[in-house]
This record gives C-alpha cells, structure tokens and sequence, in this order.
C-alpha cells in the first residue's frame, strides 16, 4: 500500500478531485487567459479545508503533514487542474510557513513558545494579522527572494533594511514573484547587514505601504493562470513588529523550508506527468490511423509503457522522501534528488505525450499543450537542476 493511501487520505483525494471537478474545470481556460485565478477561490477552497490543509489547527489551519499537502497537490493536478494553478491556489504554502515557525506552533496543539506581546516580533500577532486571515482564504501572501541580479544566490540578496527606532527603511526590488499582483502582503528577504553580506531577514510587507510599488505584470511561457509580477521598495518603512523572527535569521529560516517548497515541485512534476500519461493513453485508444487505434501498434504502447515507468519511478521516490522529511530526517541531498528525478521524469513524458497527440497536442484546445508549457518552469523554480546537483555533489563528498 501507498504510504498516502489510507483511508482519510483516500477522503481527501475525493474531496479534491469534487473541488476541481466543480470550481476549477469548467473556469479554467478563462483563468489562463485572465492571467490570474480569482480571490473567490481561495475563500471556496478554504471552506472546504483544503487550503489549510499542513498548517497546524492552532493557527487557523485543517491539520494534516507533509504528504497530505502533497496528496492534494497531486489530485489537483490528476483531475485536470494545473501546476500554474498550484502555483496560484498555494502560494501561502511558501508565505507563511515562516511565520508559523517563528511563532513556535506544533501540529494540532496550541502555540508554543510564545514570544511575548501583541507586537513581539515574529510572535502570535503575525499569526493573527497574516496566517489566519489567509489560511481562511480572506487574504493572500506572496514570498519575495529572488531577485534581478541573483537568481538561486539567497546570500547574494542586495534588497537592505536599515533600522530606524521602531521601522526598518526598506529599498530594493524583487522579481519573479509569484501571486505578486494579488497579494496582500509580501514575506520578503532582506539584508540587514551590508548588500551581499548573507545577513538576511524576513519581514512582512503589506501592499499600499508608502514606498512599496508592484510593478508590470511579467508574461510567461507557462503558468499562465498564476499571476507573476516585479515589486520595487523605495524608503518603504516597516514595523520592526513585522519581522519575522530574530534578526538575521532570514537565511536560516528560508533554508529550512527549501525541503516542503521542492517536494511540492517534485509532486508536480511527477503528477503533471501522471496526467499526461493518462491523456495520452486516453487518445491513443481513441485516435485511428490508417484504420487502426494507435494503441495497437507496438511503438506507441512501448513508448506509454516507458512514460507510465518513468512517472511511476518518480512518484515512489518522492513518496519516500517526503515521509522522511514528514519524520524529521535532515535528507538535504535526498531531497534534491528527489525533485531531479521527477523534474526529468516529466520533461520526457510531456515531449511525448504531445508528440502522441499529433497536431491537436500543439493546440490550446488540448490539455497536454498546458502541462507542456507549465512544465518548464519546474527544474527553475524552487532552485534549478543545476543547482540541485551541487547540492547532491556536496552530498556525497564531492
């Protein structure tokens, strides 16, 4: 038996699979086209608890680990969603992770570790202000590392905070943020020491801040329903009451949650090849050539058999790992393995996939041309394939 598949978990797949039957499918095509998804969806899918779904009850969440968040990354995108739709859905799932470990929260009990009062840095009043409001599908937060100039170089971030009595000044830009136009506050990287220094810290930064400019919304070759935009900081001045934890502590946080944001993209990867696996078997028994189904010919099944392989591969490593890091195990290098196999795994099947669909795979009518598209982004985002191969030539001494 799958290590996802129980019986509550098998609830949730339903209970998914309903959500983007009823609220995704029919609005989806309209939602790539608007280039963004509508703030009524993460009020549905709130009610519903999938939003808060991994986020601990004690702060507004539905509970659960870290493979329930990737069983339902998973039947979102198996049920015909997206991985831009992940992107656009679950953005908190990379905003406020931050903040929830800040706070000191464990799953499903009460805050531990409070730091003090209403205001303390990093304590319960980020909970309240930010975590709550968006766990309930109300409000959205976005993260912002990245920026022009630095790509996967967290340390190399330029952006600086300078303490002013109770404010920090704030200047410097981001890009490639994603939910960068809708969201409502920004958990965003800064350097508090010289530029470059790797001295960095998270602070929250509400949109309409004095200063704060979300600049032009950043067409892309995928992930057309998730709203990607550049964010500029002139003289923005910032509560010290909206820092994220001790000062400094910024590189050490965002490391910690590499692991949760990778997994999710390596889920993506091997379920957006699982679905189009299923397209493609769906059309090679439909499709006739030359009086025959395509299924028929030996070539295509061998190529479905060698897709199905590659996908299934994939999604049991990646089913591994996460339980791993679910039980507290440092697999630094496992992880980035994990994301690399399925990230390769995908890249292939999609190709051939479309390629099986012949010409109505390159049409935006199809399916599989969205998931060809999408997948792209995936050995990018969340640190590249190269960057993920350091990591596993570290890992082994190298």
């Amino acid at each position: 038996m799958s290590i996802v598949d129980t019986p509550e978990r098998r609830q949730l797949r339903e209970l998914t699979r309903a959500f983007v039957t009823r609220e995704v499918l029919p609005h989806l095509d309209e939602w790539e086209r608007a280039g963004e998804v509508p703030r009524a969806l993460h009020a549905t899918a709130a009610k519903l608890g999938l939003l808060g779904i991994g986020f601990p009850e004690s702060v507004g969440g539905s509970g659960g680990d870290l493979l329930d968040s990737i069983l339902v990354t998973e039947e979102l995108i198996r049920s015909g969603g997206s991985s831009g739709l992940v992107a656009a859905l679950f953005t908190h799932g990379i905003a406020l992770p931050h903040m929830v470990a800040a706070a000191g929260a464990r799953s499903g009990g009460s805050l531990g570790g409070r730091l003090g009062g209403g205001s303390t840095p990093g304590g319960d009043d980020l909970i309240e202000r930010y975590v709550r409001p968006t766990l309930a599908g109300t409000t959205i937060g976005a993260l912002a590392i990245t920026e022009p100039d630095g790509g996967s170089d967290v340390a190399g971030i330029r952006t600086t905070a300078r303490r002013d009595g109770d404010h920090y000044v704030v200047n410097g830009s981001k890009t490639y943020i994603t939910s960068g136009h809708r969201a409502d506050f920004v958990t965003t990287a800064v350097c508090t020491e010289f530029p470059g220094s790797g001295e960095l810290t998270l602070l929250v930064i509400d949109k309409g801040t004095p200063g704060f400019t979300v600049g032009r919304r950043l067409e892309k070759l995928g992930w057309h329903c998730s709203d990607t935009a550049e964010l500029s900081f002139v003289d923005v001045r910032v509560p010290v009451a909206n820092r994220i934890g001790a000062e400094n502590t910024g590189f050490l946080a965002i490391m910690q949650h590499f692991a949760a944001e990778r997994l999710s993209l390596a889920t993506q990867a091997y379920a957006t090849a699982q679905r189009c696996v299923e397209l493609a078997v769906r059309w090679c028994r439909d499709r006739e050539t030359f009086g025959r189904p395509l299924v028929s010919r030996q070539l295509v099944r061998h190529r479905l058999a060698e897709m199905h392989t590659r996908t299934e591969a994939a999604r049991s490593y990646v089913h591994e790992v996460a339980a791993r890091v679910a039980a507290g195990e440092p697999v630094v290098t496992e992880v980035a393995m994990a994301k690399n196999i399925a990230v390769a795994a995908c890249d292939h099947v999609v190709d051939q996939a479309l390629q099986l669909h012949g010409g109505f795979g390159y049409l935006r009518d199809a399916e599989v041309e969205r998931h060809y598209r999408d997948a792209r982004i995936l050995g990018i985002g969340g640190g590249t394939t190269e960057i993920m191969n350091e990591i596993i030539a570290k890992g082994m001494g190298l």
